[in-house]
Order: C-alpha cells, then structure tokens, then sequence
C-alpha cells in the first residue's frame, strides 16, 4: 500500500514537470511569436515611410522647369509645403519603426535568451531532485528486503536449532553449531531491522523536504518566471501603443502644416497673377460697322487695335472678304522669337525687357566690385612688390573693364527697347558712381553712346550727345591714391578679431596685435585684404587670413564705431 502510494506521488509529480515543461515551452514561443509580429510591423512602418518619401520626391517641382515657375501661385506653394510635411510625417513613421526595433525588439530577443536559460536551470533543479528522492527510495526498498529476507532466515535457523535439539540421535557438537548459526542470522536480522529503520527515517525526513521544500521551491521559481514573462509581454505591449503616442504631437503638427497650407491658398491672388502673366496689353478693337457691299467696309478701331497695324489698304485690297480677327482670337506666334521680345504682346514684352535689364544691372554690380577688388590689389602690390606682381593684374583688369562695357551697351540696348514699348524716349543710364576714380576715367567715354547709333527714337529723329559737364569731368578726373584721399567715415558693416600679430609697414595698411578687436569697414574683394578701423583716425588694410570677421546679420552698413 506504501509502496504504492509512493508510486502514485512520483508519478503526479513527474507529469506536473512535464506539464509545466510544455506551458514553459509555450510561453517562450508565445514571446518568440509576438516579438515577430512586433518585427513585422516595424518593417511595414519603414516600407511606408520609404513609400511616403518616394512620393512626396517624385511630386516635388524640378528645377529649371516649368513647374519651377507654376510655385508664384498660392495654391503651388501651398502643394509644395504639403509635400515637405507629408516627407516629415514619412519621417515620423521611420522614428516608430526605429523605437519598435531598440525598445522591443532588440529588448525580448535579449530576454528570451534569458528566459531559455533559466527555464532549463528549474528543470534541472527538479529532475535533480526527483532523481535524489528516488535513489533515497531505491535503498529504502533494499535495506527493506534484506531485512525480510534476513529475518526470514533467522526464523529457518532458529527452527532447525530447535529440531537438532529436540533429536537424540544427533551430537552435541552439531546441536552447538545449528544453535550459534541461529544466533548469528538473528544478529544478521536485528542488524538488517537496525539499518532498515535508519533508511526509512532518512527517507522518511529527505520525502518530507522534497514535496514540501525542494519542489515548491522550484514549482515558485517557475512560477515567478511566468509571471515575469506574463509582465514583460504586457510592458512590450504597453511600449508598443507607446511608440505611436510619443509620435502623435509631431504628425499633429505636420497635419497643422498642412491645414495651413491649405488655408494659405488665396483664389484671388492666384487669379491676379495669371491676368498681369497674360495681359496682352493690346486695346480692344472698335465696333464693326454696317458693310456696304457697293463699298470697301470701313471699321472703326482704336489706335493700338490689332487690326489697325494691318492698315486701310490691305483692306481695300481684300474686296469684299474681310481677313481681320477679334483680338482674344489671334493665333500666337510660335516661332523662337527675337532679341527684343517683339513677338510677344506689348505688357509681356514691357516684362520681360525690365527683367533683363535688372539681370544686367546686377551683373553690371558684381563686375565693378571684380574691378574695385582688383584695383586695390595692384595698389597694394604696387607699394608692396614683395606680395605680388603689379602687372599680373593689369590683365585681369582690362578683361573686368571689357566686360562691363558690354554689359553696359547691351543694358542700354534693352534700355531703348523698354522705352519704345512704354511709348518714351530712350533715357541713357549712367553707370552708378563708385569711389574709386579709376572707374570714371575708364567708363565716362565715347563709347557708351552706341545705343543712340544702334537705334533711333519712334519718329526717328532721336540723338543723344554726351553732355559738356561729363565730359570735362571725365577729362579733368585723375586716379589718386586712394588711402590719401580724404572720405567721409565709412559705417563698420561688422566686427574682426586678429588672429596673429601683423605689422603694417606698408602705406595704406595698419599694425594690429593678436587678439586684437577692431571694426570692419569693408569687406575683402577677393584680393586678401579686409579694410578695419580702430578709432576715428586709424584705419588701413589686413591681410584677410590674419583675422576672423563677424559681420553684422542686420545688414551691411548697418553697424557704427562706438
């Protein structure tokens, strides 16, 4: 009945192991699944984003195109901010996937591992200590049998001690030994009791720790194992919502950005632009009168209709077949065009004169600032040979002066056309004035007078002669050195700090000490050189590198000495 019992208790509790062995198993599987659904969906968030980005580039406009030029309208721009927020809301998804992949990810693949490890170390622990109680058992049912079988014996010989004392017919000498053998397998079987007695006490103790020491205690750190992995799956899944919530501010924004883009959109404005694109500037032409079949059909139109260019003798020439069209029909000239936008409606061309002409101003601009750079060079290298050739740059100088003659003839070119069309005599531009005088004595000549010889005024009588006053400043205007002569005090358009000491032995430039600060007057014009100041009378050139420049972010100029 014991033994059976005891069967029945090790039997339950090797199918509790294997039992707790397969939800284990389970549980891991069950991390293992979740963490590549968690995998999976990262993935998609990066295969979206890259989605969301590829789209938003492939709609962005392209440059030197025509959709470059549709970004004037509000509701382009509004598109195009669109497109920016839609790329940061792609970006977004790429920080969701990003923190998927560090919180959760890279977190369960860490204690999954963990969790495999000490799962197989309980295991151990309660096979140990189940292998421990069965050998305990094992010797148990040994010493018991021997017991048996000894006491077993004993009672035998005990019997046949008796027997050969009971018979007359046998010595004393074989009584005496049938009695000792009978003591001695008593001996044996009080021995085989004691040791028997000790086995089953021990057992009876190590069963007694084992199902209510070593087992619970190994079935309790299993179950604080579960519940761990139970927590963390609920913490992953927590961080999991998480990851989205901590992103939902910025998409917020960026959905904003987008609304306002969209409010941004004005119908009016839009509409405005594409009228003063389009203006044709053309008047529209008069009413048509009764035609006379007995007569050539008159019409009456206004000065600037179209069909008045066509004049009254084609129209008589024509008969009775009239082959003017309204104006809004015309048919647009589709050829290449000409230099001076004459294919194009008068306020079209008015446009896109003015914009030549600007674009030549600023290149005008930044050849006089070459030029203004390269005359101070060779001043500096002609006081100072040691830095430089004099006559390197005279080259250099003439191709600057060159240049901004042609740009200038061509502005006055474009000058005469703009005035043809705004219905005004061609105004000649004089160059603007510049400080050195060297530009005066090279630009103030014949030469800018072409536009004048190139084209001549509606009625053909315009001439345009350069003035007595222009020309005596331009013959009496000689180029003196420009550190002697006296100007007013230029405004510091920032601040400089040397960085090494420099001694100014040269005229024209200045001693500083290192870490110095002073004011800077003006800017290097690409010959090394930057103009500073260090109170009211000293003033003069460094060389650029010797010192690091701050320039004043408000605008040049706009910073004064103190």
């Amino acid at each position: 009945m014991v033994e059976q019992k005891m069967g029945l208790c090790w039997s339950y509790t090797e199918d509790q192991f294997e039992n707790l062995e397969k939800h284990t198993q389970w549980g891991i599987e069950f991390v293992e699944k979740y963490t590549k659904f968690v995998k999976e969906r990262s993935e998609i968030e990066l295969s979206y984003a890259k989605q969301i980005r590829n789209l938003s580039k492939k709609y962005q406009p392209k440059k030197n195109s025509k959709e470059e030029e549709e970004n004037k309208y509000s509701s382009c721009r509004a598109f195009l901010l669109t497109l920016n927020e839609l790329n940061d809301y792609a970006g977004q998804h790429e920080v969701i996937a990003e923190n998927l992949t560090s919180q959760i990810i890279a977190d369960l693949t860490r204690y999954i591992q963990e969790l495999k490890t000490e799962r197989k170390s309980h295991f151990h622990d309660g096979r140990k200590a189940q292998q421990h109680i069965e050998n305990s058992w094992k010797q148990l049912e040994s010493s018991k049998r021997r017991f048996e079988r000894d006491c077993k014996e004993a009672d035998r010989a005990q019997q046949y001690f008796e027997k050969m004392d009971a018979d007359i017919n046998v010595t004393k000498a074989d009584v005496e030994k049938a009695r000792q053998q009978a003591q001695m397998r008593h001996q044996m079987a009080a021995d085989s009791k004691n040791e028997y007695s000790a086995y089953l006490q021990k057992f009876n103790q190590e069963q007694n720790e084992h199902y209510y020491t070593h087992i619970p205690q190994i079935f309790q750190r299993i179950q604080e194992m579960e519940e761990r992995r139970i927590e963390k799956v609920g913490q992953c899944m927590r961080t999991f919502a998480e990851v989205d919530r901590q992103v939902l501010p910025i998409v917020g924004k960026c959905l904003d950005g987008m609304t306002k883009a969209a409010e941004s959109i004005e119908p009016k404005s839009d509409s405005k632009q594409v009228v003063e694109a389009y203006k044709s500037g053309f008047e529209p032409p008069g009413d048509v009168e009764f035609e006379d079949y007995g007569q050539a059909m008159k019409r009456t139109a206004s000065e600037s209709s179209l069909s008045n260019s066509r004049g009254d003798a084609k129209v008589e020439k024509s008969g009775n077949k009239s082959k003017g069209k309204l104006w809004p029909f015309m048919k647009k000239n589709k050829g290449s065009g000409s230099e001076d936008f004459s294919h194009l409606p008068p306020e079209q061309r008015r446009k896109k004169l003015q914009a030549k002409i600007d674009d030549l101003s600023k290149d005008i601009e930044k050849e006089m600032d070459k030029k203004d750079a390269l005359v101070k060079m060779k001043d500096v290298y002609v006081k100072n040979p040691n830095l430089g050739d004099p006559n390197s740059v005279d080259q250099r100088l003439a191709e600057t002066t060159q240049s901004i003659e042609k740009l200038q003839l061509e502005a006055q070119k474009f000058e005469g056309w703009l005035a043809e069309v705004e219905g005004r005599l061609p105004v000649k531009t004089e160059p603007p004035q510049r400080q050195s005088g060297l530009y005066e004595t090279q630009t103030n000549t014949p030469s800018t007078n072409n536009c004048a010889q190139d084209r001549e005024s509606p009625d053909g009588s315009y001439t345009e002669e350069q003035s007595a006053e222009t020309q005596v400043k331009a013959s009496t205007t000689e180029f003196d050195d420009e550190f002697d002569v006296e100007e007013e005090t230029m405004p510091a358009i920032g601040t400089c700090k040397a960085l090494y000491p420099f001694e100014g032995r040269n005229e024209g430039t200045i001693s500083v000490m290192e870490g110095e600060l002073l004011y800077v007057i003006e800017e290097d014009k690409g010959d090394g050189w930057t103009r500073v100041r260090r109170n009211e009378e000293e003033e003069g050139y460094v060389p650029t590198s010797y010192v690091e420049v701050f320039l004043d972010t408000n605008g040049k100029g706009a910073m004064t000495y103190i």
